[in-house]
This record gives C-alpha cells, structure tokens and sequence, in this order.
C-alpha cells in the first residue's frame, strides 16, 4: 500500500473510532425521554446514564494516553475499539437502567483507550505542515458523524426503540478494527515505564464523588449523609491525586507536560468551553422532548446545523489559525458560543423551531466551528512528540471532565430554579390540595419534564412556567462559562513563531 493511501485510510480509521465513542456521548440525550419510560428512569438515573460514561471516559483518558505511548498506539486503539463494540451490545440489551449505567461505564472506560490513541496517531503519522489540515479533517469527520448520530437516534428511537442507537456500534466498530489492521502503521512504544495505578484510583474517586454528590442533591439536600460525605471525599481524592502526580515516579499526569504555555492555557479553555457545550447539549434535548413535546427525531434534527457548521468550517477554520495563529479563533469562537447558548432564553414551551430554536443553534454552532480545530491543534503542538499520546488524553480527559461536572452542575441549578419557580407560581395552594401536592413532588423528582394526569390547569401552568424558567437559568450558566473560555484564551494564548512546512513549532514557554 502506497504511503498516501496507507494515510488517507489512518485518517478514516481515527475518525471512524473516535466518531463512535462521540456519537455515543451525544445521541444518547435524545434517547433519554424513551429510556425514562421504557425503564422507568428518574431525572437522576438519565443523569447517570450520561454521566456514568463521561465519568470513566475521562477519569481513566489519561491512562489511555499513557498506555498508548507505552505500550503501542495501534494496539491500545484496537483494544479500546474492540471493547467499545462489546460494550456497546450490552447496553442494546440491557433490561434494566442499572445494568444500562454499568454498561454505558464501560463504554467510557474503553473509549478512553480510544481517542487518545487515535489523535496521537494522526500527530505521529502526519508531519507538520499536513498535521492541522489533518486534525481539521477529524474535526469536520467526527462532527459528520455526530451531525447524523442524533437525527438518526431520533428517527429509530421514534420508530424502533433507544436499543437500536448501541447495537448499530458494533458493525461501526467491526470496519474501524478491520481499517487498523490493514492500514494503522504499528508506532514504536516508548517502554520503560509503568501504569500510574494509584493515581488512575484516585482520579475516579475524585471525579465520582463530586459526580454523585451534585446528582443527589437536589433529591436528598445538603445534610444528608449520602450527599455531604462522597462530596468530600471526592474533594479529598482530588487533592490527593494532584500531590501523587507531583512525586509519582510515573505519573499519569506529568508536571512538566504543563511547562508550556499554550497547552497549560489550551486546557484551561477547553475546560470552560466544554463545560458550557456539555451541559447545553444535555438540557437541550431534554428540553425540547420533554417540554416543548419534540420528537426523538425532531429535537435531533433541530441541532443539525450545529454539526453542519462543524463539517463545512472546521476544515477551513483550521488552516486559518495556521496562517493567522490560533489567539483570534480561540479567542472569538467561544465568546460567539456562548452568545448563542444565551439566544436560547429566548425559547418557551412552544419551542417554534425558526424564531426561538434556529438563532441560537446557527450563532451556537458557528462559534463552536470557530473554536474546535484551533483549539485541538494548539494543544497537541505544544507538547513535545514523545507525550503525544498523554497531550491528547490530557485534553479529551480535561474536556469530558468538563461535561462530566457541568452537567452535574447546572443540573443542580436547573432544579434549584425549578422548586423556587413552582413554589412561587402556587404559592399555598401547592400544600392545601392533595392532588396539586403530589403532581409537584412528581415534578421536582424530575424537573423538565411535564408530568401527565388530572390535575388544575393552574398546576400545569405552574409547573411549565417553572420548566422554562429553569432552562433560561441552565442556558444562562453554559453560556457564560463558554464565553469565559474566550476570554481565558484572550489572555493567555501566545501565537506560535511562523514555521516552514517541514519544521514542527517549539512549544510556547511559560
């Protein structure tokens, strides 16, 4: 196989395999209404069925990374392929939302040997002047697919069943492992060192304490045991994992891979960007089935334009912070973000797709388009080529981290404005009448959503007025945190020296 061919196949195969593990981070949301009566779901536990993924996905992409340039890419990529596939097919028959959740971990823990290996790949395959234009192309692919991913689960959600969206994985993940084989060139590992095991350990507890903790919350309260204790001892596990990383002989999380400071700065953008792009994404959908009466299919068409935009731009955006740097793009594409995350307060309970929907899913989109390619190519150039491998799982851990706690986050703000809104709009008449009390209690077990049954117009209308009110608060707070990603990028993002195509740019010091 000629080398360009033997390329171009590398390419698909990383956004093949990187695409499935997105897709499924995505078209889940639109699945959620259907798995909450299908399975008899909580708010809590369609929480859990996004969060349980995010949880292990980003908490161990960092031993992916490590993995990776230890053990081999292509082989780690593989693994992380082939399990994904398997993992996948539980999920299509679980019979219960438990065994739903564990699966969808395990998603998470195999898609952390995924992407990482796939992005270190691409960076060490494509040489410098072919590597932004490649990681474009990844960008543009992966959102290709997440453009189809969502309309689609929509559609066989809508006409099939929510199984039907994992069990599609496995013959994606049968071509992907089939492209590795014959196209993936094997990398030399690095060797020499060891698996950081009591920092992965400590990374998961930190994360899954916070993580249940914020879930909890708003049914249990702030006294209670079960929210207080895994809340500070995720805290602790955090603080611990940070001090182990510091004199660990193989850290998972290298110090030094922080000296520069394009990728230290990067990682701090990507934090705030992702943190606003996670949490709207999830309440987005759940907003437009659950209170404006969408379809699966329909609220995964009414996003379209986002991946669009992704698909048409992000190629273009790209070789443009080549020729510019990256400062401008990192700089405007979030703050454009954010300002249509805010547009979408713009939406009620009719959810009218052209005047409320359309706006701020275009502006939305357009600034995420802006942001992707950028940013990705900024961070992955600042690190040194041998920490290729953790460079990328540092930053995909540190984005789904992102998602992770912000959808935990704002979750908890969602439901705080929620009781506050209802409570406001009956006032006494919510504790006076049985029938009005026990429909809200219902409601604020699952905010978003208008439960059905006999129940005084008044009620209904309450309970819908505090839906929106709550979803304008979540907006709200995603908007602003992708708009501090711009700013953090303003200040601190250094356009690298002008390069030939046949020399790779220094990292930026600190």
């Amino acid at each position: 196989m000629d080398e360009a061919r033997a390329k171009r196949l590398t390419l698909i195969a990383c956004i093949l395999g990187s695409a499935i593990v997105f897709v499924d981070q995505t078209v889940v949301n639109v699945a959620l209404p259907a798995l909450r009566d299908d399975l008899d779901a909580s708010l809590a536990d369609q929480q859990w069925v996004v969060e349980a993924y995010l949880l292990l996905l980003a908490s161990l992409i960092l031993v992916g990374g490590s993995l990776g340039d230890l053990y081999g890419r292509r082989r780690i990529f593989a693994i992380g392929t082939a399990g994904f596939g398997a993992a996948s097919l539980i999920c299509a028959i679980a019979p219960s939302v438990q065994l739903l959740i564990g699966a969808r971990a395990l998603q998470g823990a195999f898609g952390a040997l995924l992407v990482p290996s796939s992005l270190a790949i691409i960076t060490t395959v494509f040489g410098p002047g072919e590597r932004a234009a490649a990681i474009g192309s990844w960008t543009a692919g992966t959102s290709a697919a997440i453009a189809v991913g969502p309309p689609l689960g929509g559609l066989l959600v809508d006409v099939l069943s929510w199984r039907v969206i994992f069990a599609l994985n496995v013959p994606l993940v049968l071509a992907c492992l089939w492209l590795i084989r014959d196209a993936v060139p094997s990398i030399p590992a690095a060797g020499g060192h060891r698996i950081d095991v009591p920092g992965a350990v400590l990374c998961v507890a930190g994360l899954a304490g916070p993580t249940y903790a914020l879930i909890q919350q708003p049914l249990l309260g702030w006294s209670d045991p079960q929210v207080w204790a895994p809340l500070l001892g995720g805290l602790g596990a955090l603080l611990a994992f940070v001090n182990y990383e510091r004199h660990a002989p193989d850290p998972m999380l290298p110090p030094a891979i922080f000296a520069s400071r394009n990728f230290a700065v990067g990682n701090v953008v990507t934090l705030a960007a992702y943190a606003g792009l996670g949490a709207a994404s999830f309440f987005i959908a759940i907003f437009l089935q659950q209170v404006c009466g969408y379809s699966a299919f329909a609220a995964g068409l009414a996003l379209l334009p986002i991946t669009l935009l992704l698909i048409g731009l992000s190629r273009r955006f790209g070789a443009l912070a080549v020729r510019i740097g990256p400062r401008l793009l990192m700089t405007a594409g979030p703050i454009v973000g954010g300002i249509g995350m805010l547009l979408f307060t713009r939406v009620d309970e009719r959810g009218d797709y052209l005047t409320q929907v359309l706006p701020g899913t275009v502006v939305f989109g357009l600034g995420l388009a802006m942001t992707v390619a950028p940013l990705t190519a900024t961070v992955l150039e600042a690190a040194d080529r041998p920490h290729a491998g953790i460079a990328s799982g540092v930053n995909n851990a540190i984005a789904r981290v992102a998602g992770l706690l912000a959808i935990a986050v704002v979750g908890l703000v969602v439901s705080a404005q929620f009781a506050t809104q209802v409570q406001r709009g009956l006032g006494p008449a919510a504790e006076r009448d049985a029938a009005t009390r026990a429909y809200v209690d219902e409601a604020r077990e699952r905010p978003l959503t208008i439960p059905p049954g006999p129940v005084a117009e008044r009620a209904r209308a309450a309970v819908r007025d505090a839906n929106v009110a709550a979803f304008h608060r979540g907006m709200v707070v995603s908007g602003l945190l992708m708009i501090a990603g711009g700013l953090i990028a303003a200040a601190g993002i250094v356009n690298p020296p002008r390069v030939g195509a046949d020399a790779r740019p220094p990292p930026v010091a600190a």
